[in-house]
């Protein structure tokens, strides 16, 4: 996608990784493709296997003009709300990037509060490449830290599921209970900590 409104312009896509899960933090990532060095494959980062992002990871933030992330963690997540923390970490991603951005393109349909021109594109990440960029570079930079996790907390599976609310994790908290990185503000989170509660 072009945007005639933005000629010789910086166009950053940003996309986030990590609503969904019942632990760990919201990650967004913003890129800006460098035109001249054209990434060949990029897609929605769920349309790719774990080893092929990883490959793209590597290409994108080695040719990229600009790339950066941002993020929020479970403490801001359950107090603000995740649709919030999203844009948060949507907004520090993008004020990141150096050189800045003069347009931002973010996938869905809400945008984050940036002091440059922004639009939400739905279903961004299969229509523009800075958007699949930055959906592969959240994907792969939460994936890691959630395999770290995995580390701290064994027994849950996070290397796996990378905290999706999967069989395997619902059954592990409700054996092991709630961790530190687990969002309380979360439905399934929230019914296990009631029932400690006296």
């Amino acid at each position: 996608m072009q945007l005639s409104d933005t000629p010789g312009g910086l166009l950053a896509g940003v996309d986030e990784a990590g609503r969904g899960p019942l632990a760990g933090p919201v990650i967004a990532a913003a890129v800006i493709l460098d035109p001249e060095n054209p990434v060949d494959g990029l897609r929605d980062s769920k349309q790719l296997t774990a080893r092929r992002r990883e490959s793209l990871y590597e290409e994108i933030t080695g040719t990229a003009i600009a790339w950066s992330v941002g993020r929020a963690d479970v403490e801001e997540i359950d107090r603000i709300n995740i649709l919030q923390a999203t844009l948060q970490a949507m907004r520090r991603a993008v004020e990141q990037l150096v050189p800045a951005a003069t347009h931002v393109l973010v996938d869905g349909n809400q945008c984050p509060p940036l002091t440059c021109p922004v639009e939400a594109i739905v279903k961004g990440d299969s229509k523009v490449a800075a958007i699949s960029a930055a959906s592969i570079i959240a994907k792969v930079t939460r994936d890691r830290e959630m395999i770290e996790m995995d580390g701290l907390y064994p027994g849950y599976g996070l290397a796996g599921h990378k905290g999706y609310p999967s069989s395997a994790h619902l059954e592990a908290l409700q054996r092991l209970g709630v961790t530190p990185i687990h969002r309380r503000s979360y439905a399934p989170v929230r019914r296990l900590l009631k029932g400690y509660i006296p």
